[in-house]
């Protein structure tokens, strides 16, 4: 998986996602969370390393005071980077 592909990647999973309903609208909402995602992911982040990260931008970033559907995207996201990078392997 080459970089722009896992940008791309990211930025679909997050505007699937779309935790403030943004993403018909406009398509690079989010693309602030893909480069720290990024990271983590790479340095083997876990479902609550990244469950904690996406809860703090949620509240702290975007404002909301419920984020929801953080533990179902902690979760895709794992899945989604053992998937991708088991093919390269």
């Amino acid at each position: 998986m080459t970089a722009a592909d896992a940008h791309d990647g990211l930025r679909h999973l997050l505007n699937e996602w779309d935790p403030i309903g943004v993403a018909d609208l406009v398509e690079d909402e989010y693309d602030c969370l893909i480069a720290p995602l990024l990271n983590r992911l790479r340095n083997g982040a876990d479902r609550a390393e990244l469950r904690g990260f996406l809860h703090h931008e949620l509240t702290d970033h975007f404002g909301l005071s419920q984020p929801y559907g953080v533990d179902g995207l902690a979760d895709r996201l794992t899945v989604w980077w053992t998937a991708t990078h088991t093919q390269e392997a």
